[in-house]
């Protein structure tokens, strides 16, 4: 399924494409500077950094705590065993989601740093071509019907296959230069038993982030017709959990 290496302290997991490829210099964005390949960055709680690497571009992201702990704790997690680890629970799950056929970004490495009793993680995932978050879409234009309908599509579909997203929001759903829907940041996520109550839940906390940002942004091209567009193509491409 993927590959697993360990050096000193560091657990490297990588897909099998690139896994002779792979170095602990890959989870190093100064690295990637100083190769002169760094070709943008995103900011949201921390930095992601695109590098562009031969024929792949990605992305990679370190693991930071949020909230109230974070400002204590940063990027110190406590190391419950590598296969607990949320870097590894997320790479995993991305990997099964890519056999799934469904749209995430593929993983392409992980790895985990243990010192003592915490640990430390970073995941490089491909980036998606051409790829704009439904809040940089809203901040320029309004959604089309057809954008509004692919989207509630899209959720339907990772909900009929029991994919729950923990912090399902605008920043996480992007369309591709095709114009797909493709979900991203999958930490904390998992595949469990479809229910109403937890699908439920996932459509609440976007349609907050919609709200969210719309209190945020001078400009954003949203209303509240757009999300019953949106969640009645959701409603119905989803599958019945009765």
């Amino acid at each position: 399924m993927f590959n697993q290496q360990t050096i000193n302290q560091h657990t490297l997991l990588s897909h099998p494409e690139y896994s002779t490829q792979i170095s602990l210099n890959w989870f190093d964005a100064e690295y990637w500077q100083q190769q002169g390949k760094i070709v943008g960055s995103k900011k949201g709680r921390a930095t992601a950094w695109f590098f562009c690497h031969n024929n792949l571009t990605a992305v990679l992201r370190h693991y930071w705590r949020g909230g109230l702990v974070g400002k204590v704790l940063s990027d110190q997690y406590v190391y419950p065993g590598l296969e607990k680890t949320r870097v590894y629970q997320e790479f995993v799950l991305m990997m099964t989601l890519c056999e799934m056929g469904l749209n995430v970004p593929k993983p392409i490495a992980a790895k985990i740093t243990k010192q003592g009793l915490i640990y430390r993680g970073d995941i490089i995932t491909q980036a998606i071509d051409g790829a704009q978050s439904l809040l940089d879409v809203l901040k320029e234009r309004a959604l089309t019907s057809s954008e509004l309908t692919k989207i509630g599509n899209a959720i339907a579909l990772f909900h009929n296959r029991g994919v729950y997203h923990a912090d399902l929001n605008i920043n996480n759903i992007l369309f591709n230069d095709s114009g797909s829907v493709y979900i991203i940041d999958f930490d904390r996520g998992e595949i469990k038993a479809v229910h109403a109550q937890w699908q439920h839940a996932n459509m609440t906390r976007l349609l907050r982030s919609f709200y969210k940002e719309q209190g945020r942004n001078n400009v954003m091209h949203w209303q509240q017709s757009d999300w019953q567009q949106l969640n009645s193509a959701y409603q119905s491409a989803l599958k019945s959990t009765l």
